[in-house]
């Protein structure tokens, strides 16, 4: 059977079938997966019961992978996946349910806030590959946003108004959202602010998005609570739900997605029980604005 592509959303999500992620992939089989993220921007692949290796050589299709160093509060010590493997379930190195007051739960509280993958660091992540080893038992699905058609929705006034804006980004923003604000000087230094600009345009495709994030502290040269107020409004606008696919997960689904152009948030869930969730994330190759020490 060859791979095929069918849409699940008519915008921007696809579901892949003909195709075993476990074993090497030949060259066309790559192509058709870039083309189909070029055009969709979420891929939804079923029943791909990959191991850690195998997971991280598929994603190597596609470029290096992202060193997690700078994104988490995990210590060492603390680690429960390989190296290259981001941990995003809720468990601990004895696979049971992280304390209620855990600082690894709490920091990753703010995955349930609209983001994209790394846009925290000065150059942002390309792809997430999501892999679902064990659902939850209630709740915990994910939804992502089309940031190019809530582009396309902008109104030309606005559309003048993003053009050229940057923002900062930092993990102490969104984090900081929430009331997690307990960091270490290391910590800190690590979340430490950089630069993206608000609309960014598809090198494929062409096609502009609004690169939008909770990660989003500041737009430069604004008074803040200026800035914060209208990017409010900008992510009240590109999470409508005619913008927003909700994803169920399955156990053995991988959920592939473009951070360029989209964002994503999980939903809470029952976290007394375990939820098994391991990404791969694909290094972007670029900075989206100069970076100036914020």
């Amino acid at each position: 059977m060859a791979l095929s592509i069918q849409p699940l959303h008519p915008q921007f999500v696809g579901e892949v079938s003909g195709v075993d992620l476990t074993r090497p992939l030949g060259r066309d089989e790559v192509a058709a997966i870039e083309a189909g993220m070029d055009r969709y921007a979420v891929l939804v692949f079923h029943d791909q019961r990959l191991a850690d290796e195998q997971q991280m050589a598929f994603t190597r299709n596609f470029g290096e992978i992202e060193n997690a160093r700078g994104g988490n509060v995990t210590r060492a010590g603390q680690h429960r996946l390989p190296q290259g493997m981001n941990d995003v379930s809720n468990l601990g190195r004895d696979n049971q349910p992280l304390a209620r007051d855990d600082r690894r739960r709490l920091f990753n509280l703010g995955n349930q806030l609209w983001h994209s993958d790394s846009s925290f660091r000065a150059i942002p992540a390309k792809y997430s590959l999501l892999s679902c080893r064990l659902p939850a038992t209630v709740g915990g699905n994910t939804e992502f946003a089309d940031m190019r058609a809530a582009y396309d929705a902008l109104d030309a006034r606005t559309k003048e108004q993003v053009a050229d804006l940057i923002c900062e980004h930092s993990l102490m923003y969104s984090r900081g959202s929430l009331g997690f604000t307990d960091l270490t000087d290391e910590e800190k230094a690590l979340f430490r602010p950089v630069r993206q600009s608000l609309v960014r345009v598809h090198p494929v495709s062409g096609r502009a998005s609004l690169y939008l994030s909770s990660h989003i502290g500041t737009i430069v040269g604004w008074p803040r609570p200026e800035a914060m107020a209208f990017i409010r409004d900008l992510v009240e606008h590109a999470t409508q739900p005619g913008f927003v696919h909700v994803h169920r997960w399955r156990q053995w689904d991988l959920v592939m997605w473009d951070n360029r152009q989209t964002m994503h948030r999980v939903r809470r869930f029952d976290e007394s029980q375990p939820r098994d969730m391991r990404r791969t994330t694909v290094a972007g190759d670029a900075p989206t604005a100069e970076q100036i020490a914020a």
